[in-house]
């Protein structure tokens, strides 16, 4: 069976790791966004009751953001009634 092209991409380690670093980012912040429209939340309700800006909601669920605050991700788990796990993988 004939490889696609991602398949054949996936076996360069370098193209790999940017890949899996990028899934983790969407990763978290898809999660963040669906949690929230799951809970019928706007982002502005989830900054108040997270203590923090809408703008700044919006950029933990952008694929691009890159600083993410474990303190912060605790207190949007919370106000989206989850909990937050952390998990390293090989």
């Amino acid at each position: 069976m004939k490889k696609s092209i991602f398949e054949k991409e996936m076996e360069n380690p370098k193209f790999r790791a940017v890949y899996d670093e990028v899934a983790t980012k969407m990763n978290i912040g898809e999660q963040i966004a669906e949690l929230r429209h799951k809970a019928k939340m706007s982002q502005l309700e989830l900054a108040r009751r997270v203590d923090t800006s809408r703008t700044a909601i919006a950029r933990y669920e952008s694929g691009n953001y890159e600083r993410y605050n474990v303190g912060t991700l605790m207190r949007i788990a919370k106000a989206l009634n989850t909990k937050l796990r952390i998990s390293f993988s090989a």
